[in-house]
């Protein structure tokens, strides 16, 4: 996806402070969108080369499909990127010498694809000599025009007055016309105005409304997984109402993490659409569905420790290990919400900023999957050794459930990061959606397994907690067997009943053997 120009770019040492900055930040877009409404909030402009910059953000964007600038709602077909209440404060006023960039300031709009054709390798403004060699406007940004695209990359010029500290840049929307990874820069080439600050916003609006291109299919995914998640509970619901006296304290918990799916799924859906109205994201709205995502990711965690340890199947309690499991959830609730908070709201600007909340994370995963299938070795052992052949299929089934599953995982995360390594300049942000989907669908995906495996029914046996007494049947069997011998004792004699141990005793052998076949 990088062109042919971006490795000799990468190995020059002596590459443009504009390119590294559309690599940081083009790569930081795929990872977190802050909004589609840029706010800048007096920022200062950073010495490069022989100049100042001020990155103004960078989306993807479809072309517009329509260029009807009266047509109302924010579906109006119109793209364009606009420039609102942009105030520039400069820190002292220019001398009265002139020269070619006194008080100029630019804004620069380009297409990724076009980022070779704005600045230089060693410099971003022209000079005397540039102007002589390269035919570039001394004292202005370089940019040299797309051979494709007439008057791109484009550059729009404010100049200041020279008798005041406050710049007004006219309220102004650029029409996008070809789709793809568009970067905005300002630029400032007069040393004078070192220290400039930049106040206002701008707002990036696509053909269907303000949701970012990468982010725009996600509104209909979001439907339609809302809409997976409500079949999965009517379905999980008609089966839960059959079997209700036969249900079990695990399968009221995968109740639960179905009716946190149906519920984070239709905030995400609605939060989008505010998202894509509005161009913002905001904390309270947000809140809701990261924090219902958190809890459906813990307590689907805990079900899988929790069964893998055999409660409430093989053990009627965690024992001396509650209070470890226990610690290790609520600690992974936390790192989850303020990780997907920030991600979704929060600004985080650099890469250690991102690891102090990807990590924890990450490691904390690690203990769960760990824990789970060491726990789940020593329970098959157990439940092998009491010949318990329901819950020992009902296991092995898990266990390769679970495999399949870590496996698929561990392979997406590793395209993950080829995706972003490879895509360092945001050029497929047309599919970068698919990363988050993706673990959506797996989670549900999963969620519906184990949803066949847990499924309540009439012989519930094998999730249920065996006491003692009976720890040499099946609890069908011990059950059958109780309510044969006291429906029995009812109805006959002393010596029926002699006669009906004996069966018992005899029907008992005949299991057992069952069993070792």
């Amino acid at each position: 996806m990088v062109t042919d120009e971006v490795p000799n770019l990468m190995e020059t040492s002596r590459r443009s402070y504009l390119h590294m900055w559309i690599v940081v930040f083009a790569f930081a877009a795929l990872e977190k969108v802050q909004g589609s409404v840029h706010q800048y909030s007096a920022e200062q402009f950073k010495e490069s080369q022989n100049g100042f910059l001020f990155y103004g953000g960078s989306e993807g964007m479809h072309a517009s499909t329509s260029k009807d600038v009266n047509k109302a709602g924010v579906a109006n077909g119109r793209s364009y990127i606009r420039f609102d209440a942009i105030t520039f404060r400069l820190q002292t006023l220019p001398s009265v010498e002139d020269s070619p960039s006194k008080g100029l300031i630019q804004a620069v709009i380009f297409e990724t694809a076009d980022r070779n054709n704005v600045g230089r390798p060693d410099s971003i403004c022209c000079t005397p000599d540039l102007a002589r060699t390269d035919g570039c406007k001394e004292g202005e940004v370089i940019v040299r025009l797309s051979s494709e695209v007439p008057q791109w990359p484009l550059v729009i010029s404010i100049r200041s007055s020279g008798d005041r500290l406050e710049v007004f840049m006219p309220t102004e929307s650029v029409n996008i016309s070809r789709t793809g990874f568009y970067n905005v820069f300002f630029v400032v080439c007069d040393p004078q105005l070192r220290g400039l600050t930049i106040e206002g916003s701008t707002a990036w609006k696509n053909p269907t409304g303000y949701l970012p291109g990468s982010m725009a299919p996600l509104l209909q995914f979001y439907g339609i997984m809302s809409f997976a998640y409500i079949v999965l509970g009517f379905i999980w619901f008609l089966q839960y109402l059959k079997f209700w006296e036969n249900t079990s304290k695990l399968q009221s918990h995968i109740t639960l993490i179905i009716a946190l799916g149906m519920l984070e799924m239709t905030l995400w859906y609605f939060e989008y659409a505010n998202f894509n109205a509005t161009g913002r994201r905001a904390v309270r709205i947000t809140f809701w569905p990261v924090t219902f995502g958190a809890l459906k990711k813990t307590l689907s965690r805990l079900l899988l420790l929790g069964v893998s340890m055999g409660y409430g199947i093989v053990r009627p309690n965690l024992g001396g290990q509650t209070v470890k499991v226990v610690a290790l959830s609520i600690t992974y609730l936390l790192a989850v919400e303020f990780l997907d908070m920030s991600q979704n709201v929060g600004a985080i600007n650099d890469l250690s900023g991102r690891l102090l909340l990807v990590l924890p994370v990450a490691v904390l995963d690690a203990l769960f999957i760990l824990w789970i299938f060491v726990s789940l070795s020593k329970i098959l052992e157990e439940v092998e050794a009491q010949r318990w052949l329901a819950k020992l299929e009902f296991y092995r089934k898990l266990t390769n459930t679970l495999t399949v599953f870590v496996l698929i995982a561990v392979a997406w995360i590793g395209y993950e990061f080829y995706f972003k390594s490879s895509d360092s300049f945001g050029e497929g942000w047309q599919k970068a959606w698919i990363i988050s989907g993706f673990w959506n669908i797996l989670t549900f995906v999963f969620l519906s397994v184990l949803c066949v495996l847990l499924a309540p029914s009439s012989n519930p046996a094998k999730f249920d907690y065996i006491p003692e007494a009976t720890r040499g049947l099946d609890k069908e069997e011990a059950v059958s067997l109780n309510s044969v011998v006291v429906e029995q004792e009812k109805a006959t004699s002393k010596s029926e009943k002699k006669l009906l141990s004996t069966a018992v005793f005899s029907l008992d052998e005949n299991s057992g053997d069952e069993k070792k076949e």
